[in-house]
C-alpha cells in the first residue's frame, strides 16, 4: 500500500478501525484526501483479546485490505500495516506512535471506537504520547449517545419496544403519517412457524477468495491454527460491491418467508431465510438505514409480506439500535454483571461442539463451521442452557464475542448479559429467556435424532434441558418468584406432588455433575 514519507503542513492521520470500513465514516468525510495520511494496520492484540474465531479474523482483514485499495483508487494516502510486517509493533497505540513519528504529525483523528475497552486505549496513548486526539461521533447509527441517555432517563426499565417505536417514527420506517404501516408496531406474533425440511432454503451470497483474500488465509493458517473454528471453505464477500449483492439477494431470495420462519431450526439447514447481513453491516460494508430501506421497499413493491420486513427492520433500528443504547449507557462494568450469581465454567463442549444433546451439537457446530448461528440458537438453545446450568456470564460473554463474525462487545454484551443470561438482574428484559426442551422441539426437528428424549421430564434419558430449567428456577426463587411473568411457573411447581420435585432436582443434578 503506498504512502507518503513525509505529511503536508497542517496533515492529520486518520485512523480507520476494522470496523470502520465506509467511505461515508465521519472521520473520513472530515478529512481531505489532499492532505491527510490515513492509518489502517492489522495488530495481534486486536485479533488475539478473545480467542476469534478463524473465519472472522480472515474476514476482517481481508475487508479492511481491500478497503485501504478502495481508498487509495479514491485519491487518499494510506499507511497501511499488516500482521506479518516485521516492524508491527503489535498494537494500535505503537502504531500509532511509529507513524506519527515517521510522518512528522501531531494530530490523529478518528471515529469513536465502538468498544469502551479500546476508547480507553487510544485515549491514554493520547495522554501519554503528548497527542491531539480528535474522536467524532459514529453517525453511522440511528440514536446518537444523547439521544439514547435523553430516552432512557427516569425510566427503571429500558424496553426495546418503547424505543424501536421512537425509531421508526424518526426513520419513518413502516409509517403512515403517525401510525405504523398496517395499524400495528409489531408483528412477532406472526413469525412463530416451525420450518419443514421440504421447503425451498436459499443460501447467501458465497465468494471466491480472491488473490488478497487467499493470502489472508494463509496468514490466519500460519498465525491463528489454533484458533476456534473452520477458516475453509471460505465464502463470505469482503467488500462493499460483495456486501450489496448479499443484500439483494436476500431481499428477492429469502425474505419473503423470513418472517415466517425467522425463529425456525432445522439440522443440516444453517441459514434458513435469515439475510446473514450483520457481519457486513458491523464492519461497515453495509449502511443500516439503507438495507432497512431496500427491505422496506420490497413491502411498498408488494414483493415481501408486512411481518417479514417489519420484523427485519426491528432486528436493526431496534434490536441493533437499542443494544448499543444500553451498552453505552450502562458503562464498562456492565460486562461483570452477574444477577444470578452463576459460577460454573463454561464447560468444554462449547468450543467442541461433542455433546449428545442434538441441538446444541448442531448450534455449535454450524458456529464452528459458518462462524454463524441465528437469533434463536444463539438465544434459546446455547445461551438458554448456559444460563439454566448457572454458567459465569463473564465466561459466556466472552465465548459469543470470540466465535461468531458479527460480534462486537458494543451489540454482544447487551445481547448474552442482559437478554440471553438475564445477569444485568431484568435492566433489559422483563424475564429470564428459560426454557425447556418442550420450545426446541417446537420449533426444530432437532429432537427426533436426539439421544435424549424430550417427552421425558426426569431421568437418565430425559432432555437436560427439562430438569434444569425447574432447577434454575428453584436456585434462584429467591430473584425471580416475585417477577409477575413467572407467577403462573411457580404455582404449577407448588402444585407437584414431592416425589416429582425430588426427581426434578435429582435429574438436574445428574446433569450438572456431568459438566
Amino acid at each position: 500500500m503506498k504512502t507518503n514519507s513525509s505529511a503536508a503542513k497542517d496533515a492529520r492521520l486518520l485512523l480507520i478501525l476494522g470496523d470502520q470500513l465506509s467511505l461515508d465514516i465521519s472521520s473520513l468525510r472530515a478529512g481531505k484526501p489532499d492532505r491527510d495520511i490515513v492509518l489502517m494496520a492489522e495488530v495481534q492484540d486486536e485479533a488475539s483479546y478473545v480467542p476469534h474465531h478463524k473465519k472472522k479474523i480472515a474476514f476482517v482483514f481481508s475487508a479492511m485490505r481491500h478497503f485501504a485499495a478502495e481508498l487509495e483508487d479514491a485519491g487518499w494516502s494510506v499507511r497501511y500495516v499488516k500482521l506479518d510486517d516485521p516492524d508491527n509493533s503489535g498494537d494500535l497505540p505503537g502504531e500509532l506512535a511509529r507513524a506519527v513519528k515517521d510522518h512528522g504529525i501531531d494530530h490523529v483523528l478518528m471515529t469513536e471506537p465502538g468498544e469502551f475497552r479500546l476508547k480507553a486505549v487510544l485515549s491514554d496513548w493520547s495522554k501519554d504520547a503528548q497527542t491531539e486526539l480528535e474522536m467524532l461521533d459514529d453517525d453511522r447509527f440511528v440514536a446518537s449517545h444523547a439521544e439514547f441517555r435523553d430516552w432512557a432517563k427516569g425510566r427503571k426499565q429500558l424496553r426495546m419496544e418503547y424505543f424501536y417505536r421512537e425509531m421508526r417514527r424518526k426513520t419513518g420506517l413502516l409509517m403512515d403519517g403517525d401510525a405504523p404501516e398496517g395499524g400495528k408496531w409489531n408483528y412477532d406474533s406472526q413469525n412463530r412457524k416451525p420450518a419443514q425440511s421440504d421447503l425451498f432454503m436459499p443460501r447467501p451470497l458465497e465468494t471466491e477468495p480472491d488473490a488478497i483474500t487467499e493470502e489472508v488465509l494463509k496468514l490466519v493458517e500460519d498465525r491463528f491454527d489454533d484458533n476456534f473454528g473452520t477458516l475453509r471453505p471460505f465464502w463470505f464477500g469482503v467488500t462493499r460491491a460483495d456486501a450489496l449483492k448479499a443484500l439483494t439477494m436476500f431481499v428477492e431470495q429469502a425474505l419473503p418467508r423470513f418472517g415466517d420462519y425467522q425463529d425456525a431450526m432445522l439440522e443440516g439447514e444453517p441459514f434458513l431465510y435469515h439475510s446473514v447481513l450483520s457481519l457486513y453491516i458491523n464492519v461497515g460494508l453495509l449502511d443500516p438505514l439503507e438495507t432497512c430501506e431496500r427491505v422496506a421497499q420490497a413491502y411498498h413493491d408488494c414483493d415481501a409480506p408486512l411481518n417479514a420486513v417489519e420484523g427485519y427492520i426491528r432486528q436493526i433500528i431496534g434490536w441493533r439500535e437499542y443494544m448499543r443504547g444500553i451498552y453505552w449507557h450502562s458503562g464498562p462494568e456492565y460486562t461483570q454483571q452477574n444477577f444470578f450469581g452463576a459460577k460454573r465454567p463454561l464447560p468444554d463442549f462449547y468450543w467442541t461442539g461433542r455433546t449428545d444433546m442434538a441441538c446444541m451439537a448442531a448450534a455449535i457446530g454450524q458456529t464452528k463451521e459458518e462462524a454463524y448461528a441465528h437469533h434463536i440458537q444463539r438465544l434459546m438453545v446455547t445461551g438458554n442452557f448456559a444460563m439454566l446450568a448457572g454458567i459465569d456470564p463473564h465466561e459466556v460473554h466472552e465465548w459469543y464475542l470470540a466465535v461468531y463474525a458479527d460480534a462486537y462487545e458494543w451489540v454482544e454484551a447487551p445481547n448474552v448479559i442482559g437478554m440471553s443470561q438475564f445477569a444485568d438482574g431484568g435492566l433489559l428484559g422483563s424475564k429470564p429467556y428459560a426454557a425447556s426442551g418442550n420450545y426446541i422441539n417446537k420449533m426444530s426437528d432437532h429432537c427426533a435424532n436426539c439421544s435424549y428424549d424430550v417427552k421425558q421430564k426426569t431421568g437418565s434419558d430425559a432432555c437436560p434441558f427439562n430438569p434444569l430449567y425447574w432447577d434454575f428456577l428453584l436456585r434462584n426463587e429467591d430473584k425471580l418468584r416475585g417477577n409477575p411473568r413467572l407467577g403462573q411457573v411457580y404455582r404449577t411447581w407448588d402444585k407437584m406432588d414431592e416425589d416429582k420435585k425430588k426427581e426434578y432436582r435429582d435429574s438436574a443434578r445428574a446433569v450438572l455433575d456431568r459438566l
